[in-house]
């Protein structure tokens, strides 16, 4: 399958869906009017977009990028769509996800469907490396805000067989080679959990068996990836303490790790154009990125 095409939008799975069942649900996307903002609100099909650089400015690297939105909605194209594009142009290759969330009535277990998702979106950008000119060994993830958690869910437990293998893409690797975190939920612990991606991937009561487990600085291995994050300290939203709990966990594991706080920045900055502050973000990225 040779796609060297831009915008391809590729579903994760063409028949049998994981921990799916059929409700009448479809995929809807919503608008704020407030911050002019288009957004998905339930997925029930989870699927990749593709944007990928020319052929001749291609330089190997891939990033599958996890917009944010809460686990309540899916920030498409702010967090997503806008990422990719600006990734293009530095020649690297994007698939931004579209991961089905909790609350859709089609999920059988709700909070472990982003996860399955996030996986088997790793496993298929891998499959297909050759085809879309990419380096099998140079596949990261950049989440942003809920997002963020669910790419660094995707780093910590990528090795776990949380589904039934349908076909030969699940033979593939899910394991990203290095991560990049943007404002990053990363504790369900109540000290400095961002309330709401709690309670909309875990429901009003989960136990502590499962905040542990969707606690991300509890489950660094020594094989999570190397990690770049950035964190504004005045995010209203995300406590920052989110990124340096994660930042901590992996130096403890002697991971290398990479952590920039902005003094100013708020939550929610994405690309951050025309913030003086929280810009700085994309070029020291790309530097890391580069090492």
């Amino acid at each position: 399958m040779m796609i060297f095409n831009q915008n391809i939008t590729i579903p994760l799975w063409k028949e049998t869906i994981p921990n799916y069942r059929e409700v009448g649900e479809k995929n809807t996307v919503d608008f704020d009017d407030s911050d002019n903002l288009e957004f998905y609100s339930i997925v029930v099909k989870p699927e990749i977009s593709v944007f990928l650089p020319s052929a001749k400015n291609r330089n190997g690297r891939a990033v599958l990028v996890i917009p944010g939105g809460g686990y309540n909605v899916v920030a498409h194209k702010w967090e997503g769509e806008d990422i990719a594009k600006w990734l293009n142009s530095y020649g690297i290759s994007a698939f931004v996800l579209k991961y089905r969330l909790p609350h859709a009535k089609s999920n059988i277990v709700p909070h472990i469907s982003p996860l399955i998702d996030a996986i088997r979106a790793m496993k298929q950008i891998r499959s297909n490396a050759v085809d879309w000119r990419i380096d099998k060994n140079n596949i990261g993830v950049m989440g942003f805000s809920a997002g963020g958690h669910l790419a660094s869910t995707l780093g910590t437990h990528f090795d776990e067989k949380i589904y039934e293998f349908t076909d030969d893409i699940d033979k593939y690797s899910a394991r990203p080679d290095f991560m990049v975190l943007d404002y990053p939920v990363i504790s369900m612990s109540e000290n400095f959990t961002h309330k709401g991606s709690k309670f909309f991937l875990l429901g009003e009561k989960p136990s502590v068996e499962l905040m542990n487990y969707f606690s991300n600085e509890k489950n660094i291995k020594n094989n999570t990836p190397p990690t770049f994050l950035v964190h504004a300290s005045d995010d209203k939203v995300v406590d920052v303490e989110n990124s340096i709990a994660f930042y901590r966990g992996l130096r403890k594991k002697n991971i290398d790790a990479e952590l920039h706080i902005f003094q100013n920045g708020g939550h929610a900055f994405a690309l951050a154009n025309g913030s003086e502050a929280a810009e700085a973000w994309k070029k020291l990225c790309l530097e890391w990125l580069n090492k």
